[in-house]
């Protein structure tokens, strides 16, 4: 069997070099945490949500605890996890007050019959089982709700001045993908969105194929990015399908962030794993923030070799 392999980001876009280190840190970290899953016997999917909690509640990153504001300044978040094993997912979307979303994604696919609830009908699966929650302050990272304040200081922005404003800062969304000793595979994704979104607003972290895919005849993908172009191209379960089609895992993610680019202009990156345990990182925007581990080794970087 392949031996067993974790790898986490932390978002791709512009991050600003002050930022480097948390970012790289909060991966390792999460790393980390997956890791100790995969080593207690834990399966893929376990990794992978473990990871991900990790990254939620760093405030660094726009998930769980980092999140970004709405227009209305609200904080929506979506998640998204999928068992390579089953093919089996469970996703939320504009979910409020739940402090790890990921957790709230994996028992929508666990305890319910469905893949993807949205809104106060997946909070209310939260409360149901208990899951600890928080309130918007809580969520909101500090910056972000200055950056919110400084643009509506003088009313209403335009909504292509929101646009320019969140591609020119990090996408940080948040994502795992893990091979497990079993030769099985997960992915896993959170975020906070967009900043200054409308409110309502899904993104491609909640849908499978955009956010993430994974399949044990291939491999896995995670996608991080300008999510109204990844969802355009499907990107994740494109990555995939050019796994299917015998490109290596790094050869699969560069094809596809060159799709990305070339098809609808958009701007990302992508982590993914094959059956075998190799991996492959690719993205188009400056940076992307990454660590993977196999236990023996564990590597963290802000670049990959092939970004551009």
């Amino acid at each position: 069997m392949p031996q067993p392999i974790l790898i986490v980001h932390g978002g791709a876009g512009t991050i600003p070099e002050e930022r480097h280190p948390a970012a790289m840190e909060g991966c390792r970290r999460a790393a980390q945490a997956g890791w100790s899953a995969l080593s207690a016997g834990g399966s893929a999917l376990d990794a992978v949500e473990a990871a991900v909690r990790a990254l939620e509640d760093d405030p660094t990153f726009n998930a769980g605890r980092g999140s970004i504001m709405t227009r209305v300044g609200t904080v929506e978040m979506d998640a998204l996890i999928m068992d390579g094993t089953t093919l089996r997912a469970g996703a939320v979307a504009a979910v409020r007050r739940v402090r790890n979303p990921i957790t709230l994604a994996r028992a929508v696919m666990e305890r319910t019959p469905h893949v993807l609830l949205v809104g106060p009908s997946a909070e209310a699966l939260a409360e149901l089982l208990g899951l600890p929650t928080a309130d918007d302050a809580e969520l909101v990272a500090p910056r972000d709700r200055e950056r919110w304040e400084a643009l509506w200081r003088n009313g209403p922005p335009d909504l292509r001045e929101v646009l320019a404003q969140a591609l020119a800062e990090p996408m940080d969304t948040v994502g795992a993908v893990a091979l497990d000793a079993a030769g099985h595979v997960a992915a896993a994704v959170s975020t906070g969105g967009m900043s200054n979104k409308w409110p309502g607003r899904v993104g491609d972290s909640a849908l499978i194929g955009c956010g993430a895919y994974a399949d044990d005849r291939v491999g896995a993908v995670v996608a991080t990015g300008w999510g109204e172009t990844l969802m355009r191209v499907v990107i994740s379960k494109t990555a995939c399908d050019f796994m299917a089609l015998g490109l290596t895992v790094q050869t699969a993610v560069e094809a596809a962030i060159r799709l990305l680019e070339e098809r609808v202009d958009g701007r990302g990156g992508l982590i993914g794993v094959d059956r075998m345990g190799r991996i492959g990182i690719a993205h188009n925007t400056p940076h992307m923030a990454w660590a993977w581990t196999n236990g023996e080794t564990l590597r963290v970087g802000i670049r990959a070799a092939t970004s551009r």
